[in-house]
């Protein structure tokens, strides 16, 4: 796949993915609309069953770019953030897992990235948060939704209202990150997670990605019933059969 603005290989069914705008990754309205077509071609692509997230180079995503924004209008910021939202959801919504490797700086937008993703890995020397009010404006990327709902209403309002980016230590703590590893090692620890989740049945782990997103936003009962009718969904799929046979028989399963 070529794209402008990103960097992607695939192998062994996983599709690394780097941000490819140095100096450090900078989101304006191309890239954020190339993520849409990044996140959708891989959606669609029937040999890609994980995605790895990362930055090339020093950053991840320090942030939306900056000269752009200062021109805009009132309707014009609107404009932006939905292309945002639009290329955000649309990043959240892939069937596939996809894993965030913050290899350095994930700011404003940066972080709004991380937090579409459904796990987020980080360098030991990496940094997160959301600085817009030092900007004089607010998250527009769903930094103000997505982040309460992963910390929880305190956390995040503490980090919007500072400003304030923290390390990756301090985001392990708080849940905002699910593992920190040396900055060595971070790729490496992202790209065997993907390949073992590329190894499990595929249409389970569509399922379960889907009954976890949409469960969020329900309530308990109701999130109780999506699995229960997920779960007989996977019977339907054939992956059962085959998973199971391969447990009794002491080997490894043959996915479609």
């Amino acid at each position: 796949m070529e794209f402008g603005f990103f960097l992607v290989s695939t192998q062994d069914g996983v599709a690394l993915v780097k941000f490819n705008r140095p100096p450090v990754n900078a989101l304006n309205t191309a890239v954020v609309r190339e993520l849409y077509e990044v996140a959708d071609q891989l959606d669609r692509d029937a040999g890609v069953r994980a995605i790895v997230l990362t930055g090339e180079g020093k950053a991840f995503v320090a942030g939306a770019d900056i000269a752009e924004m200062s021109k805009l209008s009132p309707q014009e910021a609107r404009e932006f953030a939905m292309n945002g939202h639009r290329s955000l959801n649309r990043l959240e919504q892939t069937q596939k897992p996809v894993i965030c490797a913050i290899n350095g700086y994930a700011l404003g937008g940066g972080c709004e990235v991380a937090l579409a993703c459904d796990i987020r890995l980080m360098a030991e020397g990496a940094r997160i948060g959301q600085p817009e009010v030092n900007l004089g404006i607010i998250p527009g990327f769903g930094g103000t939704q997505r982040l309460s709902r992963l910390v929880g209403p305190g956390a995040a309002k503490e980090l919007v209202y500072s400003g304030d980016h923290i390390d990756a230590q301090e985001a392990l703590r708080i849940g905002l990150a699910n593992k920190v590893v040396a900055g060595d090692r971070l790729l490496e620890t992202a790209m065997n997670l993907a390949r073992k989740i590329a190894a499990k049945g595929p249409a389970a782990v569509r399922l379960a990605k889907s009954v976890v997103n949409r469960g969020l936003d329900s309530n308990l009962a109701d999130g109780n019933a999506l699995e229960i009718e997920a779960f007989g969904v996977c019977f339907s799929t054939g992956e059962p059969k085959e998973g199971m046979s391969a447990f009794l028989e002491k080997r490894k399963p043959f996915w479609k």
